[in-house]
C-alpha cells in the first residue's frame, strides 16, 4: 500500500496481551457507549446476534483471544493482529486464511468521530459481530481467495464489490432497512444517514454494478446497495466474481456520484 501510516500499533506482550493505557480503554469505552445508542433498530439480526456472541467488554478493548475463542467456535475464523497498513497482498493472504486483519490502535478524542485509517474499534465492533455468521464469513473467505489470485488492476475492481457490501453494505428485509456494512456500523453519522435520510440512493446490489461504482472515503456515501438478507452473500460467492470483474473492466466505471476530491 505504499503509503506510510500515521497511526502506531501496539505490540502484543510474549503472551500475547496487549497493554492498553487507561485513556486507551476510556476511548474504547465511550465510542462503544455511544454507538449502542445508535445501532439498535438499524443493524440488521445478524449482527445483533454476533454482538451478543461475541460480549464485548464496555469497560476496556478486548484481547483478540477473546475474540479468538468465540469466531473460531462459530465460522472457524480468527482475527489477526496488523500493524496499521498492510500491503494488499498480505489482506487477501489473510482474508484466504480465515484470519482478519485488526490494526491494533484506537483513534484519539481528536478523531473521535473520523480517522482516515481503520482501528481497533472499526475492525472489532463494525466487522467481528459478522463474522460469527456462517454467510458473511463464507463470503469473506472467497473474496480474499478471489483477491489473493488477482492481478493489481483486478483488485482495484475486487475492491469496490468489498466497499458495498462488507463496508457500507445494506438488507433491505421484511422488518425495513437495515445495516450490516461495518463502515456504517462503526460510525454513529453514517448509521443514521444511511437509514433516514433521503440523500443517498438505495438500490439492489447487482454485483456487476458494484464493481463498476467509484466511491469516496471521506464522504457519506451517495449510494447504497442492499441485499435481501445475509444469505444473499452465499449467493454472491457462488458467481463467477472474476468474470464480472473482467467484464467491468471492458465496460468502464460509472459516472462519480460524488465531486473530486479538491486537489488541496
Amino acid at each position: 500500500m505504499g503509503k506510510q501510516s500515521k497511526y502506531v500499533s501496539r505490540q502484543p506482550d510474549e503472551n500475547g496481551i496487549i497493554h492498553w493505557s487507561d485513556e486507551e480503554n476510556a476511548i474504547w469505552h465511550d465510542l462503544v457507549e455511544r454507538q449502542l445508542k445508535h445501532i439498535p433498530g438499524k443493524a440488521c439480526d445478524e449482527y445483533m446476534h454476533g454482538l451478543e456472541l461475541l460480549d464485548l467488554p464496555r469497560d476496556r478493548i478486548p484481547q483478540l483471544h477473546e475474540l479468538n475463542e468465540v469466531l473460531e467456535a462459530t465460522t472457524g475464523w480468527q482475527v489477526a493482529q496488523v500493524p496499521a497498513l498492510i500491503p494488499f497482498d498480505k489482506f487477501f493472504e489473510l482474508l484466504a486464511n480465515k484470519k482478519f486483519p485488526v490494526a491494533t490502535f484506537i483513534r484519539t478524542r481528536d478523531e473521535f468521530d473520523y480517522l482516515q485509517e481503520p482501528d481497533i474499534f472499526h475492525e472489532v465492533f463494525g466487522h467481528c459481530p459478522l463474522l460469527t455468521n456462517p454467510a458473511f464469513a463464507h463470503y469473506t473467505h472467497q473474496y480474499g481467495k478471489l483477491g489473493l489470485a488477482a492481478s493489481p488492476k483486478e483488485r482495484v475492481y475486487l475492491a469496490r464489490l468489498y466497499w458495498f457490501t462488507v463496508e457500507f453494505g445494506l438488507m433491505q428485509t421484511e422488518q425495513g432497512l437495515r445495516i450490516y456494512g461495518g463502515g456504517i456500523l462503526s460510525s454513529p453519522g453514517e448509521t443514521e444517514y444511511a437509514i433516514h435520510s433521503d440523500k443517498p440512493e438505495r438500490k439492489p446490489l447487482v454485483a456487476l454494478d458494484a464493481l463498476r461504482t467509484p466511491y469516496r472515503i471521506d464522504i457519506m456515501q451517495p449510494i447504497y446497495y442492499t441485499i435481501p438478507s445475509a444469505d444473499e452473500l452465499f449467493k454472491i460467492s457462488d458467481m463467477d466474481i472474476m468474470a464480472l470483474v473482467r467484464e467491468a473492466m471492458e465496460l468502464g466505471l460509472f459516472e462519480p456520484k460524488f465531486p473530486p476530491k479538491d486537489a488541496a
